[in-house]
């Protein structure tokens, strides 16, 4: 069996030590773990890449630390609109829903269009139909909201109104969840999935469910799942972006994923990414004060993070 290995975000940002207690951080360090664990299981037990980064992204769409699933940033008009995406790397089948209301787990609905061959990205009120009749759990809108999401539209709100927008934290505004994955038969895949951004008008779209922006797999290259300001990302095709130098260029991972960071514009855009190559090395590169994240590598160590320091978890079984 070839190496398998995994790397998951929950979202980038200014992220500064104050802006939570220390109980949110390392609940999120938690769930950061249990999504690691979830999608470890399916890898060592032989199981397919696009299982893994589906049941890894599903654990952190459940927790109410992260901007995806229950949690979610609410728009300008105090509602979710939910993105998310999932591709794998061998024939390049992919699958997404935007601006999802019902869908419990958007992943998993991402997954079903995926697995039903016929589109590639199904929006809104028809997407959750779509999700219905596969049988997938839904919810009531209200599921999703949490009192610090109910928080975080009124700041943002009152700093529109006073002009203060751009001094707002990253926990104001934005977050996404991601997951990439490496199994033993040597496919990748990668998912993303998303709230969008605090008082975002109602109908954005950013790159979180865009192919080729915020995920991408490509098999013997990479597997790419994105954060950030997702309008820099669809114009520049990031994640695409970092296959393309790559497989074109020859550059290393580290040297591909931070190169389109640092390329990004306006200057300042904030990003960060999590990406595998073919070989199970990992890349987690972030130009913000922070980015959740954690990974196993090939020999079943563990790690999570949210800023600079690195929590080892232990070996995870490989059998």
């Amino acid at each position: 069996m070839k190496p398998i290995a995994l790397v998951v975000h929950g979202g980038c940002g200014v992220m500064s030590p104050e802006g939570l207690p220390a109980a949110d951080w390392e609940e999120a360090r938690q769930a950061l773990a249990a999504a690691l664990r979830a999608g470890w299981s399916v890898l060592a037990a032989g199981g397919r890449a696009l299982d893994a980064v589906e049941a890894a992204v599903v654990v952190l769409e459940d927790s109410p630390q992260f901007n995806a699933g229950h949690g979610a940033a609410l728009n300008a008009e105090g509602e979710h609109e939910l993105d998310s995406s999932i591709m794998e790397g061998g024939a390049r089948l992919a699958g997404a829903v935007i601006g999802v209301r019902r869908i419990r787990n958007p992943v998993r609905a991402a997954r079903a269009v995926l697995d039903g061959g016929q589109v590639v990205a199904l929006a809104g009120p028809a997407a959750d139909r779509f999700a219905e009749a596969r049988g997938l759990a839904m919810v009531e809108p209200g599921y999703f909201t949490t009192e610090r999401r109910r928080e975080n539209l009124v700041a943002m709100q009152a700093r529109g109104a006073a002009g203060t927008v751009a001094a707002a934290s990253e926990a104001e505004k934005h977050g996404t969840v991601g997951a990439v994955a490496l199994d033993g038969d040597g496919h990748l895949a990668a998912a993303t999935s998303t709230g969008g951004y605090t008082n975002k008008p109602p109908g954005r779209v950013g790159d979180s469910p865009i192919v080729g922006a915020g995920t991408y797999a490509l098999d013997g290259v990479c597997g790419v799942s994105g954060t950030g300001q997702g309008e820099a990302f669809i114009r520049h095709a990031l994640a695409h972006d970092v296959a393309c130098r790559m497989a074109y260029r020859g550059d290393a991972l580290e040297t591909a994923t931070a190169g389109v960071i640092a390329d990004l514009t306006p200057p300042g855009t904030g990003a960060g990414l999590i990406a595998l190559d073919a070989a199970g090395r990992v890349a987690a590169p972030f130009n913000t004060g922070g980015m959740f994240r954690g990974w196993v590598t090939p020999q079943g160590d563990a790690y999570v993070a949210t800023h600079a320091e690195v929590f080892p978890l232990g070996r995870l079984d490989t059998a």
